[in-house]
């Protein structure tokens, strides 16, 4: 497994992450009275074959749960990421209080506001950045960043100082301005993580997809599996990345060209 330091973070996070909002997918509750145990089983799994950054949000409290439950007894092994999408510093704090207890412990090493309308700025009337600052004082939250949708928030991010990590959709078919977006994480120190790494499942190709984002040595894709045999298609290519060569460059153009 290859290990990154997340941007100021310092935290050093397996290039491939887990994402575990896929964690109530319809692949695990078909095993109805068992889909805790099949989730659990997909979670460790990750672990035990050296992942060690795992990625969830408090939008989704049974992944979170199930997250938690899986993760017991091995928190201090890992670096455990969630999401609120809150707008006030009250509700932000509840939300953290209930994914602390959802995941079995007392602090987080990333929390990150989920799809912000405007960037909190630091003193802004809003008290969110403060809030954040408050609770990473109390040692609640270790390290805060942003995961967002919309390119130009998670830029004003990046160019902020503000933020140590941002999140946003980064995969073959996302466009110019995300790539640019992707080496300005990188001249500015501020950790870059992957979301949709397969677009949403728009694409299947998982080879080339790794392969693309395995070019880019900074940023930390977040992969979000329903099952064990697609988390070992993940594991493999880790192990055995695709070569770059003139005919993975081709075979990436024609896949853009298909879905423009």
């Amino acid at each position: 497994m290859e290990f990154v330091i997340l941007g100021k973070t310092n935290l050093l996070v397996s290039r491939t992450a887990f994402g575990a909002m896929s964690l109530d997918c319809k692949e695990i509750e078909s095993f109805g009275e068992e889909a805790d145990e099949k989730a659990c089983a997909i979670v460790r799994q990750a672990y035990e074959s050296g992942i060690n950054f795992f990625d969830t949000s408090r939008s989704s409290p049974v992944c979170e749960q199930r997250l938690g439950a899986a993760l017991h007894g091995i928190r201090h092994n890992i670096m455990l990421a969630t999401k609120t999408a809150q707008s006030s510093p009250q509700e932000i704090r509840q939300d953290l209080r209930e994914s602390l207890l959802a995941l079995e412990s007392d602090y987080v090493d990333l929390y990150q506001l989920e799809n912000p309308k405007v960037l909190p700025q630091k003193d802004g009337r809003d008290g969110i950045y403060n809030c954040l600052l408050k609770l990473q004082s109390q040692n609640l939250i270790r390290h805060f960043g942003i995961a967002t949708d919309d390119v130009e928030i998670a830029r004003e991010a990046v160019l902020s100082g503000l933020y140590e990590t941002v999140q946003f959709p980064f995969n073959v078919l996302t466009d110019e301005a995300t790539t640019e977006l992707v080496k300005l994480c990188k001249e500015h120190d501020v950790g870059c993580i992957a979301m949709q790494p397969l677009c949403g499942g728009v694409l299947s190709n998982i080879p080339l997809a790794f392969g693309f984002l395995h070019q880019y040595e900074h940023v930390v894709p977040v992969w979000g599996v329903h099952t064990q045999e697609e988390l070992g298609q993940v594991l493999y290519f880790e192990s055995h990345p695709p070569v770059i060569d003139q005919q993975f460059s081709e075979e990436v153009e024609q896949v853009r060209q298909f879905f423009n």
